[in-house]
């Protein structure tokens, strides 16, 4: 059933492929990116702005500096180095930041209330389970619960990719015609994409996975 919603859109390939998801399926009034002291923030964001001036959707970038004063993360401008690898390693668990998707959404609710949105829009997947316990099905389900509670508009928290991997992701956006050197994946936040971090090297086994060619430069 088509809704009125908001998407997260961080500028990466799954938030950018949710965004065009949601333009098939649901009335998109408004997008919410957020600045929160991230290493790549300034490389993924202006990708957000790209795709909002594209599809004419209203955008807002939210700036949480208290989360790398505050937060421990290596994700984080305020943190150590990131760690180089697959996704999965033990290691990528130093790039979580505590609840972030909690703060996140909490915002991304109230915005939805005040624009009478029904929904918010989240492109988490099934990839991200292993290290992010914010990313997973019961976290969605309960924040989802409490984003309805909380709100006289009962707004609904809709993760369509929750339950499929990026390979997956990838393919529905190629359906749709994305340019996914449109997007930033990279937690480096360099010039170029690093290709040895776990979200390039998740981003690379997208493509070969899905046979498609691989348009990102990496350094």
């Amino acid at each position: 059933m088509r809704k009125k919603v908001i998407v997260l859109l961080s500028g990466g390939m799954d938030s950018v492929t949710a965004l065009y998801d949601a333009l098939e399926n649901h009335e998109v009034v408004g997008a919410l990116s957020f600045d929160y002291g991230s290493k790549h923030n300034h490389k993924e964001i202006p990708f957000a702005v790209l795709h909002c001036k594209k599809t004419n959707i209203i955008h807002r970038i939210v700036k949480m500096d208290f989360i790398s004063e505050l937060f421990k993360s290596d994700l984080l401008k305020s943190g150590g180095d990131i760690p180089e690898g697959h996704y999965e390693a033990e290691s990528m668990k130093a790039t979580v930041v505590p609840f972030r998707n909690g703060i996140m959404l909490a915002i991304a609710c109230g915005y939805a209330e005040s624009l009478e949105a029904e929904a918010v829009v989240i492109g988490a997947h099934s990839g991200d389970h292993a290290i992010y316990p914010d990313c997973r099905n019961d976290f969605m389900d309960a924040m989802s619960q409490a984003m309805q509670n909380g709100t006289y508009a009962k707004v609904e928290l809709l993760a369509p990719f929750v339950d499929i991997d990026k390979t997956a992701i990838l393919k529905k956006g190629i359906q749709l015609g994305l340019d996914y050197s449109l997007t930033w994946s990279c937690y480096k936040g360099n010039d170029l994409h690093c290709g040895k971090c776990g979200t390039c090297v998740e981003r690379k086994e997208a493509f070969e996975l899905a046979g498609v060619a691989d348009p990102t430069i990496y350094s």
